[in-house]
């Protein structure tokens, strides 16, 4: 196991998690003015850290992939192997964490200091809790990849 593949745990375990960690303070904090003071304090930190964190998963997920010779079997859909379908899988599933990613921090960045419409709230909310459940999910399938090789 190299270099990659650690820090490609490492940021998983941060990322995931980080989004464990805020899901329990969103479910713990039911007060509205303690969510005011939490949320603006532990949001911006939180978020560059994920980012990041992202980042760091996409760029190492990309370099595995192509490091050990996988990228164009992902893309030759006559092949069909349990890796290689579990890889589509999570990438595909990583793709929509992305862009929900972009979405929720977008409105939070853009939203920390000033009350949110209703339909932010929608948005903002259900992409957190889509990326909730997804990277549980992401996280299956990473660990079948891992079982079989």
């Amino acid at each position: 196991m190299g270099t990659l593949f650690h820090l490609h745990l490492f940021a998983a375990i941060a990322w995931i998690g980080g989004s464990v960690f805020l899901f329990v303070l969103g479910v713990s904090i039911r007060n509205k003015a303690d969510q005011k003071r939490v949320y603006p304090i532990i949001g911006p930190i939180f978020g560059y850290f994920e980012i990041v964190m992202l980042i760091v998963l996409v760029a190492t997920g990309i370099a595995m992939i192509v490091d050990n010779g996988l990228i164009q079997s992902l893309f030759d859909t006559t092949i069909s192997h349990e890796v290689i379908d579990s890889l589509r899988k999570k990438l595909l599933l990583v793709l929509i964490i992305v862009v929900l990613t972009a979405i929720h921090t977008t409105i939070a960045f853009k939203t920390i200091h000033k009350e949110r419409t209703p339909q932010e709230n929608f948005f903002s909310r259900g992409a957190s809790m889509l990326i909730f459940i997804l990277n549980l999910v992401v996280l299956h399938y990473a660990i079948i990849i891992r079982d079989i090789l």
